[in-house]
């Protein structure tokens, strides 16, 4: 069978069944389409039907792949972290916004996972000092591995939230917590399925961890420097309110593109010593 007749006999959309191939034969999208009449051989084809019958189980491609693009960059991703995702390069985008590109200046990636915010502001703003912090030794190693991957330098932490950085502040602090409620319908479906829960439960209303994000900031916020977070699609007012009690000024809430409240946040009183 050819290569163009096994990926159209796969049964899953023409893109996954590509990007399933190259992975296979370490070949590129051009390559597939001048040999697409060409046989890959009796071990490609095997290795190709099982990747197909791990896609046919849902198993997310990212997973099966073992990397995802975040902002124009590929990341390392395993089961030990969330797979990044499209809408969280906005968390970014109004992060970049508040960094002047040459300025240096002390920016916190809280709950890093895979790396991919810390790893992609560190590349966009070399002059800023990024640190992260995840609670999961494995996922760390997939964040070192990936900062180290794009060649920029960002201090990592094991420990829960602000836990491993008494005493320190930073002009930015940015989130993307586990924000989803223990009881939600969505984590029986699609990709959620196959990720840790530990960094998608955000408690019986989903937001625990954020509170406790809210809560801990201004210690470690400079005055007049900003927090950003991720949240639910329902959460944007909740949130407002959290950051609102402990007495966050301009806090505002962004829309991603499909006009979904995505990221909150707010300024720290400069007032504050």
């Amino acid at each position: 069978m050819t290569m163009g007749q096994l990926m159209a006999q796969s049964g899953l959309p023409p893109l996954e069944a590509r990007m399933l191939l190259e992975q296979v034969l370490g070949k590129t999208h051009a390559w597939l389409i001048a040999h697409a009449d060409e046989t890959p051989g009796a071990g490609a084809e095997a290795a190709f039907v099982a990747l197909i019958e791990r896609r046919r189980q849902g198993e997310p491609i990212a997973y099966i792949l073992g990397k995802r693009e975040f902002y124009g960059l590929d990341f390392e991703v395993t089961r030990a972290v969330l797979i990044p995702r499209p809408e969280t390069e906005l968390l970014v985008e109004l992060a970049l916004a508040r960094i002047a590109a040459d300025a240096v200046v002390r920016v916190l990636d809280l709950g890093t996972g895979s790396g991919a915010i810390a790893v992609a502001l560190a590349k966009e703003r070399p002059q800023a000092r990024v640190t992260a912090v995840d609670v999961d030794y494995a996922a760390l190693a997939v964040a070192r591995a990936n900062a180290s991957r794009h060649g920029v330098g960002v201090r990592f932490f094991c420990g829960d939230w602000f836990g491993p950085l008494s005493g320190e502040r930073f002009d930015l602090i940015v989130a993307n917590p586990p924000y989803v409620a223990a009881a939600d319908p969505h984590l029986a479906l699609g990709d959620v399925r196959f990720e840790p829960q530990r960094a998608l439960l955000g408690g019986a209303d989903g937001l625990d961890c954020i509170r406790a994000i809210v809560a801990g900031a201004a210690a470690h916020l400079r005055p007049g420097a900003c927090l950003l977070f991720e949240h639910g699609y329902d959460q944007a007012e909740a949130c407002r309110a959290l950051l609102e009690a402990q007495s966050f000024c301009a806090v505002q809430t962004w829309p991603d593109l499909a006009g979904i409240p995505r990221v909150s946040g707010g300024v720290a009183e400069r007032s504050r010593s």
